[in-house]
């Protein structure tokens, strides 16, 4: 039960800093542009060319 304490007060400690750094940097958190679902939402202000080149062969398949 010890070690599960302790572990457990560790990944607190950690999301905990981790909440910090994103308070204080002002950035969002996000995943990749490219993504591996079709249908996944990217919120990067300028879109990653992985991401534009998956857009444009959907819209290509689409019509």
């Amino acid at each position: 039960m010890t070690y599960f304490l302790v572990t457990f007060a560790l990944m607190l400690i950690v999301i905990a800093i981790m909440a910090i750094g994103v308070i204080f940097g002002r950035r969002a958190i996000k995943g990749s542009c490219g993504g591996g679902m079709n249908k996944a939402e990217c919120i990067c202000v300028e879109k990653c060319d992985k991401r534009k080149k998956m857009e444009a062969e959907a819209h290509l398949t689409k019509g």
